[in-house]
C-alpha cells in the first residue's frame, strides 16, 4: 500500500501496541476537523477510514470525507466515493476465469505496446480451490478419497491453470483443493480484522481489515468485524489492479436484537428469520448494522452464520462490530497474541470497539426478541421463503398443487425403484453442507449428537436418501472425530464426501440411477434437505424440485424420516429397535450437552495445527507441474481453458456506444431470475448447445464435468448462458428450459442458437424481466454471456445489485422501467438512441415497434448509477478501460 499524502486533513497518527509503533489514520482527528462521528454506524466508520487513508484530493477528497461524516443528518447520501479494498478473496468457479481474463489482458497490454508484468495485483489476493469437488460417493468410508481422486482427474487443466497463476502472479496465493471452503478459510485463517502494510517509507500502516469477494458470501467475514462483500469477477480483477470500487455512499439499517435463542434453537433458525425479515423489509444496495444487548448473546460462529446469508436478504453486507467476543474467536482460531492484541487496541482507539451504550444513527430499524425465534426451514424455492418446521408438509402440499403443477389425489402415490417404492415429497438429499453452516460447530457438534441418539435407538437412514457430510474446514473432522461424532455419522450415512461447497452449488453429484429413473419417468416432485444457503430451482440437482434449507441436525433427522409430508415434529421420524416410535424430541440434543462437547473438543490447536501449511496441499497438488512464464501458454485444444474474445480488435481509442435500433428480445422473463437461471452453474445436458460443443470436441458425456468448472472457456460459457434447465421463457409458454422463439422464422429453438442467427443478420438484443433480476450469486458469467450472446440492453423492474454492476462491467445497458410496465408478446422490437450521450441515472424512452406497425414509447431510467461506471460502459467495459490506463502508463 502506498500512503497518500494530506494537504487539508491531517489525521495520521502512532498507536503503540505491545512495544510497536503503528501508524494509522485517525478518526477522531477527523471528527475534530469535520464533525463528531462517535454515532456512525461501525460500518460506515471503516468506510470513513478508508477515504482518510487515500485522501489525495483527486480520486479521494476533503469534500468526499465531509459528505461521509454529513451522512449523519440525513442519514442518506447521493454522493460517489471510492473506496479501496484491503485485499481480494476468490473460489475457483469465479476465480479461474478471473486469472484467464488476467492473462488475456497481458496479452492484450502486449498488443497495445505495453509492459505484460502490469498486470499483476496490487493488493493481496486469496484463491481456495472449494468449489470443484462432487458428490459421487457417498455413505462408504472411501466416499472422501475416491471423490477427490475424481475431482483431480476432471479438473487437472484447470488446476495447472491456477498453479501457473500462483508463480506468474504477485500477491496471488491459492488454498488448494480439499483444504475448505473460501468463506470458512478466510473466517478462521486469513481474515485479521486490522490488517498491516508498509508505506513506501517502510513505516507500518494499521488499518481495518476490508475485502471484496468474488462469491457473494463474502459477507460472512463481517461477523468478524470485517468489512466485506461480493462482487463479479471482473470487479474485483479491477480491485486487484488498483481500481478503486466506485460506489455511492450506502444507507445503514440497523437490526436490533434483543433477549436469546431458547433451549434447542439453532443459530440456523435464526438466520432463516432475519433473512425472511430483511427481504419483506427490502435492504437491496444497503448495508445492514446489528445492534442490541442480543449482539452479546451471539458467538462469533452464529454472527458469521448471520453475516453469510447477507446475499439472501439483499443486503450488500450484514455488519458485527469488533467485541470481546471477536477477540474469544480468534485466540481459539489460532490467531498470534501480537495479533489480537492490535485488533483490541485500534478498535478502541478508532471507536471500532462494541459499546452497547452508544447506539448509532441508522437509515431505518427494525428489530427480533431472539426469544421469540421458532424451528424453521426455507423453501421449497427460494431462501427468504422460511416455513415453521411444524408446517413444512402444509407447505410442501400447498406448493405440489400450486407451483407443481399436480392434483391432491396424487400426494399419496408412490412408485416402485427395484428396491423399493419412491413418492412425492421423498427427501432423495439429505446433505450437511456449505459454509453458512458447517463454520459454526455448535449446530454441527448438534447434528453429531442427534446422529448419536438416533444410533442408540436403532434408526436407520431411510434407503432413498443420499446423504453427505461437507465441511468448509478441515478442524471440521478434528473435533467431530475427537468427540466420538464422526462415528455416529458415519453410521447414519454421513461419511466425509469432501471439504468443499458439493450440494450448496448444485455439486451434488448424480442420485443412484433406480432413483433418479423413478423421479423422471413419474414425474415425482422429490425434495432435498441440505444446511446451505441456495435453494434456487434447478441449483441442488435436475431430479430434485423441492429444495428446504435447514440446520445441520434438522438435515440428519430428515434422512431418518425420510419424507417433508409428515409433520417433523407431532409424527414419529421412525421406529426404533425395541419396536417403540421415535419422535424429534427424543434424539434432539440439549443445549448443555452441545457446549460440553464443544468445551471439551473444539481446541486452539487444531486449528493452529491444520492451517500450519495451508498453501501446500496434499501429494496430488504438490505433484501438478507449474509451466508458463509471464504470459500463459493457451491450448487451442483445450476444452477447460480459452482466450476470451474480449480484447480482440481492441485499439488505444475506444469506440462510443452505438444506439440501439431494431433490437429484438431475445427472452422475456419473470420475477426473482436468479444468477443460476442466467448461467447455471450444474450439470451440461448432453443435448443443449454446451453438451453438443463438448460431444464435437471429443469430450465423453461423463467427462462434461460442469458448467462451474467450464468457466475458463468462453465457448461453453456463452453456450450455456440461459440455459436452466428450471427457466420459463414467456415468448414460449409452456416450456421450462432455455429456448426462444426466433422471431423472423417463428422457430423455437435454444437461446444461443437463436443469439447467434441474430448476431449473423446484425440484430441487436435486449432482455426484458421483472423484479429482482440477477438475484444469487456473484457469478460474473451472468453478464459475460449476456454481452457475448449480442445481448445491448437488458430492461428490469428491478435489479440486485452484484448483478447490475456486473452488467455494466461488461457493456451492458441496465435499463430499469419507470411506472407502468408494458405487456410484450415477443414480436415487438425496442430502439433506445442517444446512448453516447448518457448520464447516471438519467432517465431515457425506449420506443417499441410492434408488428402490425404501431408504436409507442416507455419511460425507463438509466441504471449506470456512477460516473465512474458510466466510464466503464463508455470504454466497453471496466477491463477495457482498466487496461487503456495501464497501456498509456498511468495508475489504475
Amino acid at each position: 500500500m502506498t500512503a497518500v499524502g494530506h494537504d487539508t486533513l491531517q489525521t495520521r497518527t502512532t498507536l503503540n501496541v505491545g512495544g510497536k509503533d503503528y501508524a494509522y489514520y485517525s478518526l477522531a482527528k477527523a471528527a475534530a476537523q469535520l464533525g463528531d462521528v462517535s454515532r456512525l454506524p461501525f460500518s460506515m466508520k471503516v468506510l470513513l477510514e478508508n477515504l482518510l487513508r487515500f485522501e489525495d484530493g483527486v480520486t479521494v477528497s476533503r469534500d468526499d470525507v465531509q459528505a461521509l461524516v454529513d451522512w449523519q443528518k440525513e442519514r442518506s447520501s447521493t454522493r460517489e466515493i471510492q473506496y479501496r479494498p484491503a485485499r481480494v478473496l476468490m473460489q475457483d468457479f469465479t476465480g479461474v476465469p478471473a486469472v484467464v481474463d488476467l492473462a488475456a489482458m497481458r496479452d492484450g497490454i502486449a498488443k497495445l505496446g505495453g509492459n505484460p508484468e502490469l498486470i499483476n495485483p496490487l493488493v493481496p489476493v486469496h484463491l481456495v480451490i472449494d468449489h470443484s469437488v462432487m458428490v459421487d460417493e457417498f455413505g462408504t468410508p472411501k466416499a472422501f478419497e475416491q471423490n477427490v481422486a475424481l475431482e483431480y482427474q476432471r479438473n487437472m487443466e484447470r488446476y495447472q491453470f491456477l498453479k501457473w497463476g500462483s508463480s506468474a502472479f504477485n500477491n496471488f496465493k491459492v488454498v488448494p483443493p480439499g483444504t475448505g471452503i473460501c468463506h470458512q478459510v478466510n473466517l478462521e485463517y486469513i481474515a485479521r480484522s486490522v490488517w498491516t502494510s508498509n508505506d513506501q517509507n517502510g513505516a507500518e500502516i494499521a488499518y481495518p481489515d476490508t475485502l471484496v469477494g468474488t462469491d457473494s458470501h463474502t459477507t460472512m467475514v463481517n461477523g468478524l468485524g470485517v468489512l466485506g462483500w461480493g462482487v463479479g469477477g471482473i470487479e474485483a480483477e479491477a480491485a486487484m489492479l488498483g481500481q478503486p470500487v466506485s460506489m455511492l455512499i450506502p444507507e445503514v439499517v440497523g437490526f436490533h436484537l434483543s433477549g436469546a435463542l431458547k433451549e434447542g434453537i439453532t443459530a440456523t433458525d435464526l438466520v432463516l428469520t432475519v433473512t425472511q425479515m430483511l427481504r419483506k423489509k427490502g435492504v437491496v444496495g444497503r448495508f445492514v448494522e446489528f445492534y442490541g444487548p442480543g449482539v452479546s448473546e451471539l458467538s462469533v460462529a452464529d454472527r458469521a452464520t448471520i453475516a453469510n446469508m447477507a446475499p439472501e436478504y439483499g443486503a450488500t453486507c450484514g455488519f458485527f462490530p469488533v467485541d470481546h467476543k471477536t477477540l474469544d474467536y480468534m485466540r481459539l482460531t489460532g490467531r498470534s497474541e501480537e495479533t489480537i492484541a492490535l485488533v483490541e487496541a485500534y478498535s478502541k482507539a478508532q471507536g471500532l470497539w462494541l459499546d452497547p451504550a452508544i447506539e448509532p444513527l441508522f437509515t431505518d430499524t427494525l428489530g427480533l426478541d431472539m426469544a421469540s425465534v421458532e424451528p424453521s426451514l426455507a423453501g421449497p424455492k427460494r431462501p427468504q421463503d422460511k416455513v415453521l418446521l411444524s408446517k413444512v408438509d402444509e407447505e410442501f402440499i400447498a406448493n405440489f398443487t400450486k407451483e407443481f403443477g399436480h392434483e391432491a389425489t396424487e400426494l399419496g402415490e408412490r412408485f416402485p425403484t427395484g428396491s423399493h417404492d419412491l413418492g412425492h415429497g421423498d427427501v432423495v438429499i439429505a446433505a450437511i453442507t456449505s459454509c453458512t453452516n458447517t463454520s459454526n460447530p455448535a449446530v454441527l457438534v448438534a447434528a453429531g449428537l442427534v446422529a448419536r441418539k438416533a444410533r442408540e435407538k436403532g434408526l436407520e437412514r431411510k434407503p432413498w436418501v443420499k446423504s453427505s457430510l461437507a465441511p468448509g474446514s478441515q478442524v471440521v473432522t478434528d473435533y467431530l472425530v475427537a468427540a466420538g461424532l464422526q462415528e455416529d455419522l458415519d453410521a447414519i450415512g454421513f461419511n466425509l464426501t469432501g471439504y468443499g461447497c458439493t450440494t450448496c452449488i448444485g455439486n451434488s453429484g448424480p442420485l443412484p440411477e433406480h432413483i433418479s429413473k423413478a423421479i423422471n419417468e413419474n414425474d415425482l416432485v422429490a425434495a432435498s434437505v441440505l444446511s446451505g444457503n441456495r435453494n434456487f430451482e434447478g441449483r441442488v440437482s435436475p431430479d430434485v424440485r423441492a429444495n428446504f434449507l435447514a440446520s445441520p441436525p434438522l438435515v440428519v433427522a430428515y434422512a431418518l424420516k425420510g419424507t417433508v409430508t409428515s409433520d417433523m415434529i407431532e409424527q414419529p421420524i421412525g421406529t426404533g429397535k425395541d419396536g417403540v416410535d421415535v419422535f424429534l424430541k427424543d434424539i434432539w440434543p440439549s443445549n448443555a450437552e452441545v457446549r460440553d462437547l464443544m468445551d471439551r473438543y473444539v481446541t486452539g490447536d487444531m486449528f493452529r495445527s491444520r492451517y500450519a501449511d495451508v498453501y501446500k496441499g496434499d501429494a496430488r497438488w504438490s505433484a501438478i507441474p507449474v509451466t508458463g512464464g509471464e504470459t500463459y501458454a493457451w491450448s487451442a485444444g483445450s476444452t477447460y481453458i480459452q482466450n476470451p474474445p474480449y480484447f480482440e480488435g481492441m485499439s488505444m481509442t475506444p469506440t462510443p456506444p452505438g444506439d440501439i435500433v431494431g433490437a429484438r428480445p431475445l427472452a422475456i422473463f419473470g420475477d426473482s431470475i436468479t444468477t443460476d437461471h442466467i448461467s447455471p452453474a450444474g450439470a451440461i445436458k448432453a443435448d443443449s448447445p454446451g453438451g453438443r460443443y463438448l460431444t464435437e470436441h471429443q469430450v465423453a458425456r461423463p467427462d462434461f464435468n460442469s458448467y462451474g468448472a467450464r468457466r475458463g472457456n468462453h465457448e461453453v460459457m456463452m453456450r450455456g448462458t440461459f440455459a436452466n434447465i428450471r427457466i420459463r421463457n414467456r415468448m414460449t409458454p409452456g416450456i421450462e428450459g432455455g429456448v426462444t422463439k426466433h422471431i423472423p422464422t417463428g422457430e423455437v429453438m435454444a437461446i444461443y442458437d437463436a443469439a447467434m442467427r441474430y448476431k449473423e443478420a446484425g440484430t441487436p438484443l435486449v432482455v426484458i424481466a421483472g423484479k429482482e433480476y440477477g438475484t444469487g450469486s456473484s457469478r460474473d458469467w451472468a453478464a459475460k454471456g449476456t454481452n457475448l450472446l449480442g445481448v445491448r440492453a437488458v430492461i428490469a423492474e428491478t435489479y440486485e445489485r452484484i448483478h447490475r454492476s456486473n452488467l455494466v462491467g461488461m457493456g451492458v445497458l441496465p435499463l430499469q422501467f419507470v411506472g407502468d410496465v408494458p405487456t410484450f408478446d415477443g414480436s415487438e422490437m425496442f430502439s433506445v438512441t442517444n446512448i453516447t450521450d448518457l448520464k447516471p441515472r438519467q432517465e431515457v424512452e425506449v420506443v417499441v415497434s410492434k408488428a402490425d406497425g404501431s408504436s409507442f414509447t416507455f419511460t425507463a431510467r438509466c441504471r449506470i448509477d456512477t460516473l465512474n461506471e458510466l466510464e466503464y460502459f463508455k470504454h466497453g467495459g471496466i477491463l477495457h478501460y482498466v487496461l487503456r490506463q495501464l497501456a498509456r502508463g498511468k495508475a489504475a
